[in-house]
Order: C-alpha cells, then structure tokens, then sequence
C-alpha cells in the first residue's frame, strides 16, 4: 500500500466502512460500527446476529467481500484515520477509541496498512495540527 499523500494541507479522503446496503443484518453492521472500542470476536457477533459462526462469516463475504475481521479491521482504522486527522487525542487515546489495543500494536498495525506511523499521518494531515507550525 502507497504511504498517503496529499500536498498544500489536503485532508485525505477516508473511505469509512459502512453497513452494505443489501446486508440482512444491517443492524449488526450498525451494531459493530458503534462498539468498535470493544474486543469483538466473530463468535460475538454471530450470537448477536442470531446465527452460527459459519453462517456470519459466509453472510460478512457476501456483504462486504470480506471476513469479518477484516471488516473490523478496516472500520478500525477508519475510524482511526479519522480521529487522527480531526482531533487531539493521544496515539493512546485514538488506540483505545478504534479498539486497536495497545499503543504499540495500533502503530504496528497503522503503519502497517495506511504505510505510515498515526505521528506521520496526524501531522501531514491534521488541519489543527499543521496550523500550530
């Protein structure tokens, strides 16, 4: 993945994941978007969606192409990119919000898959950030 870039203070855009519009379980996409700061597991899930673990995985491929943590993943740090590119919480803080675990993981994890450090990102682009240059 190519490290983001955007010149003169651009914001990036983020492409959030959203419940897929065709899901028959939207409310468990809804669910999970907003309990992303909580440990969730593909069992956790499945008992809330009411169906076998087998079943929600199949269900999550359909919907989003995708396994279901994968699909957390990537809502995880969404939301993270989100945070780091809007506000002033801490890399521990914004860890904590994503459901990313420790400090550590989450910049293992960010740089990982956006191709930088969240310190590299929030200050190329974070708007409040740059401005106290």
């Amino acid at each position: 993945m190519a490290a983001p870039h955007r010149t003169g203070g651009q914001a990036p855009f983020i492409d959030l994941p959203v419940r897929p519009e065709q899901s028959e379980s939207p409310a468990l996409y809804d669910w999970a978007l907003r309990n992303l700061h909580q440990p969730l597991t593909v069992d956790q899930l499945a008992r809330r969606a009411g169906m076998s673990r087998r079943t929600l995985i199949r269900r999550f491929h359909t919907d989003t192409g995708l396994p279901p943590m994968r699909w957390l993943l990537d809502a995880r740090l969404a939301r993270a990119r989100e945070l780091l590119d809007s506000g002033d919480l801490t890399v521990e803080a914004v860890a904590r919000h994503c459901g990313l675990g420790t400090p550590a993981n989450f910049r293992t994890l960010f740089k990982a898959h956006v191709g930088v450090p969240p310190r590299t990102y929030r200050e190329t682009f974070n708007s409040a950030a740059a401005n106290s240059r």
